[in-house]
């Protein structure tokens, strides 16, 4: 494959690997159609998998051995899906030949059987009642039933047949006819005199879908292969989040206001994109604004006003469209002139490659047969029955343009959709109809959002005023109704009510001191403490406006000419602006924390990649990005040490030269199957009449399989370079093949893998904090990918979503921060008690909440009922500290009534003994002072004496006492 697979789906490929190779045996012995079955979430790269296992099958792996007759039908639903799915077989998998791919004509195709060693393209639109290739004529012959049905009687070893179950863009009875037409290749069909298929191979979202597909009443027996949804979502591959808005009152939010803020809402990742790929040296997504319009009526191309909707946006963004930048997909209509400008018509397959396109307008028909990456934005004028196909659409929209999660700006991590005609209930249709049609559990994150009420907020550490966006003079707008922020006085929630002791006392005690003497981040200026005054802050000022990335300039002409020229995109510095806000270097505190590399770690429950693959692949990062520039030299020169040592322990125990003899007459064990999985015994095919030759044109065979026994790393040619005997030039493959072919000397390569790559992640992982994200994205999926816990810098991102939370208290002293550089933040009694005390010290700088399971939270392995999970401790308290600036704390509030408490002790004391920059490690709970009040107990795990006791503890009643003689109450 010319790109290399993520590592779940390398697994997927493997395992179909097996289990075809174990359907075509178990077909051959008994005679029964088998089914493989690969389920896989939206977004998984179905197709891109199946690509890898064709070219597998073509020519080999590192256990099969190539079929190049191989026969391959690709049956979809649509042409557009055979389109884009041999587009993407003959870009990606880079060893199979254009000549190849075969897409099946109904006007010209007829052949009595399918030729060997080439993929056929076949949709059901082809195999209905009216279409040619089901008809005799005097131009065909044979119909396609009976081609595909010698084929399978003549080639039953070497035919695949490829279900890409994709017809969910399908409805009723189109629906139906797709599925019945697939379900002849796998039950039969007495009509068309078909037998049931020997192999078939299906591609499906979910299990239930495909047993639907498959039906009952057939007799085949069923393989499957499953990725689940999670391993999807650690990938990166997916958006986070989908978030649809719409209008709570549709009167004073019209469809074009909803129009504005759709616009708005893309010019904002326009400009976002810029500056994060920009700053990443990558080239620039340029996001695609896609907006669904209704279908006309009489000889209307649409009952939307289309000339309209291009002036709206126009206006909004404030400059013109090029030729080119906006297209649509009308069927078969050609372009057309929308608002004086010339808008052509394009295939949606089309739409992801041209980066001149920036909106796309559509009717239905980007449902299927459409995968844009581009797309971060979506706006329909459809009515509320159309909720499936915005379904369909949107699970054409999740996936990530970089193929990355973005840890910078985790803003870029969502996908928008804005229906001005929904409302609260109908979007709930919609994200029920998505989640059924898309995989029930897509791997993604979707809310509804109405427009009077936002969901989420852009929170960053550049605070910055909000800007008054671009308006039409005399045009409403919905920023015309804001919801104003207010501050708020300090409100104690109650304490937590799973069990805990109930610290009434000490919340009225010291929750009424606290309102009393003005102390918290967020009440009036005029009542602040010290320590939480609203003062002042400075600001980053934001982008330039930016509409168009291309700088190559068109003249416009005619009534075109009239509108605002376009800017030009300017990375802007940071300007100082006036505020009554609390003066936190937020880029400052940010930019320590990540450079420090503080200790992180990602928990798993199988590890993905075997040591010797991570260790080249970690070796091969610090090489690229001169961390350590001989490391992988390093690697291949200790491993031809490991050989070269196992050959002259061979020369002195007197066994080299049988071993030898065994490998030039190629008696030695060759672990490699056929394509019925079955082993090969090379040792019952040779000639002996011509043992020499027969020797000598395998022997590099067999070397290509010792290379793949010892990771396919090319060891071999290291130990070559070093060790090679010019007389005997043959006699260093030798030496690999008897390395590679013993496995105590693989058993001491893993171990020496394993060792190693814990050496360079131990060493190098604080010099990783200061490369790009590019480098440290690489590093953190290498390293996850190379153990089930793994070690990671902790870095912060820049500009997170956050989730709205209505009833929370708003924060001025917390990092990320919004235009307003204020945070609302919902906490629990013992949370917001805690984080008061931590307000009054004296050193005391802004608080972080540290989020259950975001990609970019501090957490931490703690073992409970013998299985390891992640720790996500509530809070990272950043503090001044006269040596280093900053030093941070993580506080853990946890009722010691939870099962988990001495798991979760033993954990922070584990990450405390592991990551000694960190400061204080506590984990805090009610106790009783010496007056017998409730106040908060607090054990520093950071302290050697107090660590050592509680790893030392063996159940809770131990934890409990340490508490009683070591945990302090601080003033």
């Amino acid at each position: 494959m010319i790109c290399e697979l993520f590592p779940f789906q390398q697994q997927a490929v493997n395992e179909m690997r097996l289990r075809v190779a174990m359907a075509l045996n178990n077909y051959r012995m008994l005679k029964i159609p088998q089914v493989v079955s690969l389920q896989a979430p939206t977004g998984s790269g179905k197709t891109i998998i199946m690509s890898a296992l064709i070219e597998d099958i073509f020519y080999g792996s590192e256990q099969f051995t190539e079929q190049p007759d191989a026969i391959f039908v690709w049956l979809s639903d649509s042409p557009q899906l055979n389109e884009q799915s041999k587009q993407k077989i003959e870009l990606k998998a880079d060893k199979v030949r254009m000549d190849q791919c075969v897409v099946i004509s109904d006007e010209s195709f007829d052949r009595e059987i399918l030729e060997d060693g080439h993929i056929y393209f076949l949709n059901t639109q082809k195999l209905g009642k009216a279409g040619n290739l089901s008809r005799h004529s005097d131009t065909r012959q044979y119909t396609i039933w009976e081609t595909i049905e010698n084929t399978a009687r003549e080639k039953a070893d070497r035919l695949y047949f490829i279900i890409d179950e994709a017809h969910r863009g399908m409805q009723g009875r189109q629906a139906g006819t797709a599925t019945t037409i697939m379900q002849r290749f796998i039950k039969g069909s007495n009509e068309q005199n078909l037998s049931p298929i020997p192999v078939v191979i299906g591609m499906s979202a979910t299990a239930e879908r495909f047993n639907t597909l498959v039906g009952q009443g057939t007799s085949s027996t069923l393989h499957k292969v499953v990725i689940s949804p999670a391993q999807v979502r650690q990938s990166g591959l997916l958006k986070d989040r989908i978030v649809i808005t719409y209008p709570d009152d549709p009167t004073k939010h019209g469809d074009m206001a909803v129009l504005q803020a759709a616009t708005d809402e893309w010019q904002d990742k326009c400009k976002h994109w810029y500056q994060y790929t920009y700053e990443q040296h990558y080239t620039n997504v340029n996001p695609v604004f896609v907006i669904q319009v209704c279908a006309g009526s009489g000889t209307k191309v649409s009952d939307t006003d289309l000339d309209d909707v291009i002036a709206k946006i126009e206006e909004r963004m404030g400059d013109t469209f090029k030729e080119n930048e906006v297209v649509h997909t009308f069927g078969s209509t050609g372009a057309l002139t929308i608002h004086g400008l010339n808008v052509p018509h394009v295939e949606p397959s089309e739409i992801a490659d041209d980066r001149r396109i920036r909106v796309v307008l559509f009717k239905e028909n980007l449902s299927t047969g459409w995968d844009c990456p581009r797309a971060e934005t979506m706006m329909s004028f459809r009515r509320a029955e159309d909720a499936t196909y915005i379904a369909q659409l949107l699970g054409r929209m999740v996936r990530t343009p970089l193929q990355c999660h973005v840890l910078v700006d985790d803003s870029l991590n969502d996908v928008r959709l804005f229906l001005p005609y929904f409302n609260q209930n109908t979007v709930q249709k919609v994200i029920d109809e998505l989640q059924a049609t898309e995989g029930g559990e897509i791997p993604t994150v979707v809310d509804g959002e109405s427009l009077e009420e936002q969901t989420y907020d852009t929170w960053s550490v550049h605070t910055q005023r909000k800007r008054t966006p671009k308006q039409t003079i005399g045009q409403l707008s919905i920023f015309d109704y804001p919801n104003g922020m207010q501050a708020e006085p300090v409100v104690i929630p109650p304490a937590p009510s799973e069990g805990a002791t109930n610290p009434a006392a000490m919340t009225e005690a010291q929750g009424n001191s606290a309102a009393s003497t003005a102390t918290g981040p967020n009440i009036p200026a005029q009542e602040a403490s010290p320590g939480t005054i609203p003062v002042s802050t400075t600001s980053a000022a934001p982008l330039s406006t930016h509409q168009g990335f291309d700088t190559a300039s068109e003249t416009s002409t005619g009534e075109r000419n009239a509108t605002p020229k376009k800017e030009t995109p300017v990375l802007t510095p940071n300007v100082p602006q006036m505020s009554f806000l609390q003066t936190i270097d937020r880029e400052g505190i940010t930019k320590f924390i990540n450079e420090q590399g503080y200790l992180t770690y990602i928990v798993r429950s199988v590890k993905i990649n075997s040591y010797l693959k991570s260790l080249m692949s970690l070796a091969g990062l610090l090489s690229q990005f001169n961390i350590c520039i001989t490391a992988t030299e390093d690697v291949k020169n200790d491993v031809a040490e490991l050989i070269h040592n196992y050959v002259n322990e061979l020369h002195k125990a007197g066994k080299y030269d049988e071993l030898t003899k065994q490998v030039m007459e190629m008696k030695l064990s060759v672990q490699i199957f056929d394509v019925f999985g079955e082993a090969i015994q090379n040792s019952n095919q040779i000639n002996l009449f011509n043992m020499f030759a027969a020797s000598e044109s395998d022997l590099d065979r067999q070397l290509r399989v010792a290379d793949t026994k010892m990771g396919g790393c090319g060891f071999h040619l290291a130990y070559g370079r070093k060790y090679i005997d010019f007389d005997n030039p043959n006699a260093f493959k030798v030496d690999c093949i008897l390395f590679a072919f013993d496995s105590e000397c693989i058993a001491e390569l893993n171990q020496y893998a394993e060792k190693k790559f814990h050496e360079l992640n131990d060493q190098y992982r604080k010099y990783i904090a200061s490369k790009p994200e590019k480098c440290r994205k690489q590093y953190s999926d290498i390293v996850a990918n190379g153990d089930e816990i793994s070690k990671h810098n902790f870095t912060l991102p820049e500009t997170i979503s956050a989730k709205v939370e209505k009833d929370g208290v708003t924060y001025t002293d917390h990092l990320f921060a919004n235009a307003d550089g204020i945070a609302r933040i919902k906490l629990n009694g013992w949370e917001q008690a805690v984080l008061i005390e931590e307000q009054k010290r004296k050193d005391y700088v802004c608080w972080l909440r540290n989020p259950s399971r975001q990609s970019w939270s501090l957490r931490m392995p703690y073992e409970i009922d013998g299985k390891c999970r992640e720790l996500y401790p509530d809070f990272l308290i950043v503090r001044k500290d006269p040596v280093l600036k900053y030093i941070v704390d993580i506080l853990e509030p946890h009722n010691p009534d939870f099962k988990d408490n001495l798991g979760k002790a033993k954990g922070l004391a584990n990450y405390a003994a592991n990551e000694p920059r960190i400061g204080r490690v506590q984990l805090i709970r009610i106790g009783k002072d010496a007056a017998k009040n409730d106040r908060f107990k607090r054990l520093d795990l950071a302290k050697g004496t107090i660590r050592n006791k509680v790893l030392a503890a063996i159940n809770t009643d131990e934890l409990d006492h340490i508490f009683d003689t070591d945990g302090v109450f601080e003033d």
